[in-house]
């Protein structure tokens, strides 16, 4: 499959936007692998996407996964391909993601949290176009521009032995870093805007009403910890609740509510102890309210308080499931089963 031969519409019109724009206008003609840093939600799809479509690799192939969504067995697997017969349940053989992507762009999302071993089989193929299908003997060349995106601190990491320095050093030829939306302030109503109007669109409709000068101090002033993405959510809310009239109301958490389903036994603050201490605080709570319950759904408010736990720590810390995972005292793949138990992982 060939992409299209369109780069990705970027907005904003801020020194650190169009600054951070230069810098991948520059690094895009190049072979070289690039490292995109920056907070959920800034758009560092759309900047691999650019990189891509900016370079001369732009009628081939850009393909991308996500890899953190699938287990590091699977993982390698899909990205360096298999032969029939390595595993239960290869019938066939299957080319991967480096195979597929040859002549064009791979962008691997959440790179940090791939495997050492697998880290090894992409590092070997940065120095020399190399790789083995798994189950395979036989060496194949590629020739793949590696974009590899991250919200975590590599080098940290690489100093605590869960990165391999030598790959980061290959990814980090250039390293662009993309300002979160607060530090973007003059292009969060240009933005909003554009949203805004894009939603009319959908909905059917030919005008957009505006906002009101209230509405337009509270998208200003409000912190957005899901940056561009939080942006858009909350503006095209606003405009399907009110679509004949300017905007004069915004939702920024849908699940507030008079109703909301919750307790207040698990709904508070994490403490700074971590959560052996918030399980102690839970059962002097709940015990009273037992005593005058004739039945209770022992499963279900178990759920809703790991439910809660689980949304504070990984509020607690940025969204970023690493630090989550070191937080709550498991590993990570044990936090990435309770984020997928509950449909916590969007």
């Amino acid at each position: 499959m060939h992409s299209d031969s369109t780069a990705p519409r970027m907005i904003g019109e801020s020194a650190s936007f169009l600054e951070m724009q230069e810098h991948v206008s520059r690094v895009a003609p190049l072979r070289k692998p690039v490292l995109i840093v920056g907070e959920r939600g800034t758009g560092k799809e759309l900047i691999a996407a650019r990189l891509h479509f900016l370079s001369r690799r732009w009628q081939q192939n850009f393909l991308k996964i996500n890899c953190a969504a699938v287990s590091d067995t699977l993982l390698e697997s899909q990205l360096f391909g298999h032969e029939a017969g390595s595993f239960t349940g290869a019938t066939s053989q299957k080319k991967g993601y480096f195979e597929r992507a040859d002549g064009g762009t791979l962008f691997l999302d959440e790179l940090a949290n791939t495997a050492m071993a697998v880290q090894e089989k992409i590092l070997r193929i940065i120095e020399y176009g190399e790789l083995e299908r798994l189950g395979g003997g036989q060496t194949l060349k590629v020739d793949v521009r590696i974009v590899a995106a991250t919200n975590e601190d590599l080098p940290s990491l690489a100093r605590r032995g869960r990165f391999r320095e030598d790959l980061l050093d290959r990814l980090a030829f250039d390293v662009i870093t993309l300002p979160p939306l607060r530090a973007r302030a003059e292009d969060i109503l240009v933005l909003a805007q554009h949203f805004a109007v894009g939603m009319v669109k959908e909905m059917g409709g030919d005008y957009f009403h505006g906002f009101t000068s209230n509405m337009e101090r509270m998208l200003v002033t409000h912190t957005w910890p899901g940056n561009v993405r939080e942006l858009k959510n909350v503006v095209e809310r606003a405009v399907y609740q009110s679509p004949d009239k300017p905007i004069g109301h915004l939702v920024f958490n849908p699940f507030e509510s008079p109703y909301r389903l919750t307790h207040t036994a698990f709904t508070e603050d994490l403490p700074a102890n971590g959560p052996a201490g918030a399980t102690s605080s839970a059962q002097n709570t709940v015990a009273p309210e037992l005593a005058e319950l004739e039945t209770f759904d022992f499963v279900t408010h178990v759920q809703h308080y790991e439910i809660e736990l689980l949304k504070q720590a990984m509020k607690r810390v940025q969204f970023n499931q690493r630090k989550a995972a070191d937080f709550l005292q498991m590993s990570y793949h044990q936090l990435r089963g309770y984020l997928r138990k509950y449909d916590l992982l969007g």
